[in-house]
């Protein structure tokens, strides 16, 4: 009877155990917290309770504390409730071993404990120390479910730029073609020279992310394989826990050492002949901003969906040194011919240049998937800056652009293309673009670094050229 009732009270229905960090869903069922994870994590979305099969969308649990301290509880009812064994005597007393000891990690009994050899150690009742170990082994439980998560991302991100990989060098590979296509024919032999080394340099980033891709799933295995045996030592009887849980908590926080970081996969750009010297040989006209904002706060891509910004509101600023984040976009228009403008986006650069079309500047979400925008993105995650385009939303596996940027428009032939001034080089080029109205320059830039000139302004847009 006293089994029945412990089984349909304290006992999760996906371990058949008895609790370990118990939780409670929305529908009132409780389970083991790791293995609520676990089980959701191999079903698809919206998960569905184990028992009711009731859609859940809580994706993080709290502790139930009432159910715990039950429990506990429960679980010290059962113990006094079976009978001692053998094992559980004292050989020289004959005397029920209740006591635990810090120092020599032993079993004892009362009068073992009192000792002239143990005195002066710290003693526990056995149940109250293993309930402790549960503690430190649920601890590690969470930090290797963390590293785990962050592994899987860092996999999924690794995987996914193998499998876009090719697609990239093929596009990167097109747009150096078209742009040596556009000068003399003197310049094949070093259009070839370019190919074949981002051909070389391409074939090497592959391997890498190949490989980075092959360590971080057998990181993943380890880690996985870590956190059960973790939930499985928490389920031990006390006796067996306390001789072995040491072992297994040092071996967690080994395994947790040393998580595989993502590849940045970033293809080197070297300098096309003439190419500046051919962007501005228009004549120049001024460039004037429209609706600019300036704003304290850091300009967001949230989720690379949309442009915000971190705080709750903008202070519009006419009168600003722009040594702060802010976003414009210029008071022209273009429905036809071709132009060049250069950006200076400073030393430290978070933020979009480009063009958009006037429904999106009037847009409260901006989001990034929208028709009509032809944008370059330099986003800072984790102290590491990545460069991103629109239309559709892609990587740009090149070197972030440090001061002046150049943008280049070709109407017609429906063409966008961004340079790095600095060097001559091409960062990348939209290419068979549609143009169905009317486009405007867009700027959006974040705050320049500590150490850089205040009174130098960030993203300042220069003469075009038209």
């Amino acid at each position: 009877k006293y089994s029945n009732f412990l089984q349909n009270e304290f006992f999760c229905s996906i371990c058949m155990s008895y609790f370990i960090d118990p939780v409670t869903i929305g529908c009132g069922y409780s389970f083991c917290g790791p293995c609520l994870c676990i089980r959701w994590e191999e079903v698809p979305n919206p998960p569905c309770c184990p028992v009711c099969m009731e859609s859940s969308y809580q994706m993080s649990f709290k502790t139930n504390i009432v159910l715990k301290t039950q429990v506990f509880l429960a679980r010290r009812a059962r113990l006094s409730y079976l009978p001692s064994s053998a094992q559980q005597m004292c050989g020289i007393h004959m005397k029920t071993k209740n006591f635990f000891c810090e120092v020599v990690k032993d079993i004892l009994c009362l009068l073992c404990c009192k000792s002239k050899e143990h005195k002066a150690h710290r003693h526990c009742s056995i149940d109250w120390t293993a309930e402790e170990y549960r503690q430190k082994l649920l601890k590690q439980m969470r930090a290797v479910w963390e590293k785990t998560q962050e592994n899987q991302r860092n996999l999924n991100r690794e995987t996914s730029k193998i499998r876009t990989w090719e697609g990239y060098v093929n596009l990167h590979r097109k747009v150096i073609h078209a742009e040596y296509r556009k000068v003399h024919l003197l310049f094949y032999e070093e259009e070839q020279k370019y190919l074949e080394r981002l051909e070389k340099e391409s074939k090497e980033i592959f391997q890498q992310l190949q490989e980075s891709e092959n360590t971080m799933a057998l990181k993943g295995k380890l880690l996985q394989g870590m956190y059960e045996e973790l939930k499985e030592m928490c389920h031990k009887p006390d006796m067996e826990l306390l001789q072995y849980v040491l072992l297994v908590i040092s071996r967690s926080e080994l395994v947790q050492l040393h998580v595989p970081q993502p590849v940045n996969p970033e293809i080197s750009s070297w300098p096309i002949t003439g190419l500046i010297n051919r962007l501005t040989r228009f004549q120049a006209v001024h460039i004037s901003l429209d609706h600019e904002i300036v704003t304290s706060h850091v300009p967001v891509f949230e989720d690379l969906r949309h442009v915000l910004f971190s705080g709750d509101h903008l202070d519009v600023d006419h009168n600003s040194t722009r040594s702060k984040s802010f976003l414009a976009w210029g008071a022209q228009t273009f429905i036809s011919g071709k132009y060049y403008w250069e950006v200076d986006v400073g030393p430290c650069w978070n933020g979009v240049i480009g063009l958009c079309n006037d429904s999106w500047t009037m847009r409260n979400d901006m989001l990034l998937s929208s028709e009509g925008i032809f944008l370059l993105f330099c986003v800072k995650e984790n102290n590491q800056y990545s460069l991103f385009t629109s239309s559709p939303l892609l990587p740009q596996c090149v070197k972030r652009p440090l001061g002046h940027v150049g943008v280049f428009l070709d109407y017609e032939h429906g063409v966008v293309s961004f340079v790095n001034v600095n060097n001559g080089t091409l960062i990348c080029s939209l290419l068979s673009c549609s143009f169905s109205s009317p486009l405007r320059p867009f700027l959006c830039c974040g705050p320049q670094g500590s150490g850089t000139d205040k009174n130098k302004s960030p993203g300042i847009l220069c003469n075009l050229y038209a």
